[in-house]
């Protein structure tokens, strides 16, 4: 267990370095307080949890069962007459108490995990950023206010303020204020600004759509000292409601995911059998409809009186008749569809639960033969080795699961397709351990040998 317990949090760390860098933007620059950050990467190192455990069970097994045969342990276990099994039985137990927490954890903890972080981010992906004046930069963290400075000095005055108030949808006003200097002060959530030194531009926005009828293009005031309030309400961090996640196939349960696939398969089947209707009733009418116009065709009567606009106006009833039809059935079929589609990803959820934890035990099956085979312990070719097997299998899981969301194969198929083409790997590689073969190590003096033979011929 000591090599997994090391894995283990290195696995987290990686991953949560990844998302980090992936939301940095999201997250730099907005003064966000620090139980927010950590809240944040707290749920998020839940959610990564189903990529993190198999990835240090598949190490820590390569690492411990390497560690074993470098140094010939599992060679004298097997000549006191043990087999590989009777090795393997109890790290297997553990691996199924392991799958067991696993499952337990995919169904129960992580869906409450990812929602609150999809709440959590979201808002903080909403706040704003805090107000940092770079001098010669404009600042746009405020809605309805650009300003920007040219300097700030240590005793905290800015030189040549530029403020461009521009929230034309309450007052319908554009003003611009420019001043030598000025010092802000923060009080609750207002923003006081005191100016010297100044002049207001002050332009009516609904009046200079008319400038013909205007002499004056804007109104301009000086002034020496004035106070300017801005509202920083928009700066401040609140959280979302939770309940607005909350329907996500994401944040669902197995027992839930079971209910809603049900649900969406039967207004499926409902929606199909009302095109089923549809189209026949259709069918019918336009049938019906040929049968009683045939007569009168055969014998002129009522279509040879017609004028030719009465008859250009019953093609066109016709044929808009004929493509309305059309229309309803396409759109009765592209709603069943995205239906479907909605039942997939709910599936996909649903054999997640049971992927996670079947998948650790697959892993080690694979990492404990794989590192009695190669005899080889620590950090180094141990940890090349799982990242190959670990991107293999994360590239194929993805694969079947983007295969299932685009209809290819259904979501049995798409989910175990990792699972079932990584199990033939894990058959070989226990056979191997039991023969005591030691692949990965070949004799190169020995091939080489054999390839470039000389034949030593006699010298006269």
């Amino acid at each position: 267990m000591a090599p997994f317990a090391v894995t283990m949090p290195v696995a987290l760390f990686i991953l949560d370095m990844q998302f980090l860098w992936v939301y940095a933007d999201d997250l730099i620059g907005k003064g966000l307080a620090p139980w927010v950050i950590a809240e944040l990467m707290m749920y998020a190192s839940a959610r990564l949890v189903n990529l993190a455990l198999p990835l240090a069970i598949l190490v820590a097994s390569i690492m411990a069962f390497g560690s074993l045969s470098e140094r010939n342990e599992l060679t004298a276990l097997k000549s006191a007459g043990l087999s590989i099994f009777r090795i393997f039985r109890p790290l297997v137990v553990t691996m199924l108490l392991i799958s067991f927490g696993a499952f337990w954890f995919s169904n129960a903890a992580w869906p409450v995990a990812n929602l609150k972080f999809r709440a959590l981010l979201f808002s903080v992906t909403q706040k704003k950023p805090t107000l940092n004046l770079v001098p010669g930069a404009f600042y746009n963290g405020i809605e309805g206010f650009a300003i920007r400075v040219d300097s700030k000095e240590e005793n905290g005055v800015l030189n040549d303020l530029f403020i461009h108030d521009h929230r034309e949808g309450e007052t319908g006003v554009s003003r611009v204020i420019r001043a030598e200097r000025g010092q802000m002060e923060q009080q609750g959530d207002r923003l006081i600004m005191t100016l010297h030194n100044g002049v207001s531009y002050e332009e009516d926005l609904e009046q200079s759509k008319r400038r013909k009828e205007r002499l004056q293009p804007h109104i301009s005031s000086s002034f020496e000292r004035q106070l300017f309030e801005i509202d920083l309400a928009s700066l401040d961090f609140s959280k979302v409601d939770e309940g607005l996640f909350k329907r996500a196939h994401e944040m669902m349960t197995i027992a839930q995911l079971q209910l809603a696939i049900d649900s969406i398969e039967g207004m499926a089947n409902d929606r199909l059998h009302e095109i089923q209707l549809y189209g026949a009733r259709q069918t019918a009418l336009f049938r019906d409809s040929i049968e009683t116009a045939g007569a009168p065709f055969a014998a002129g009567g009522i279509w040879n009186a017609l004028s030719p606009t009465q008859r250009r106006m019953a093609f066109d009833g016709a044929r808009s008749l004929a493509r309305n039809g059309q229309q309803g059935i396409a759109n009765g079929l592209e709603d069943a569809r995205g239906r479907r589609k909605a039942m997939d990803r709910h599936a996909i959820e649903w054999h997640r639960k049971f992927f996670l934890a079947l998948s650790c035990i697959l892993l080690f099956f694979i990492g404990a033969p794989l590192g009695a085979i190669i005899r080889k312990g620590g950090l180094g070719m141990p940890t090349v080795l799982a990242i190959g097997i670990f991107l293999a299998f994360y590239v194929l899981s993805m694969l079947g699961e983007q295969m299932v969301k685009s209809g290819q194969v259904s979501p049995v198929i798409g989910m175990w397709m990792s699972s079932l083409i990584l199990l033939p790997l894990a058959v070989f590689l226990t056979r191997q351990a039991m023969r005591d073969a030691s692949a990965f190590q070949i004799k190169w003096p020995s091939i080489l040998k054999g390839v470039f033979r000389m034949k030593s011929t006699p010298t006269t």
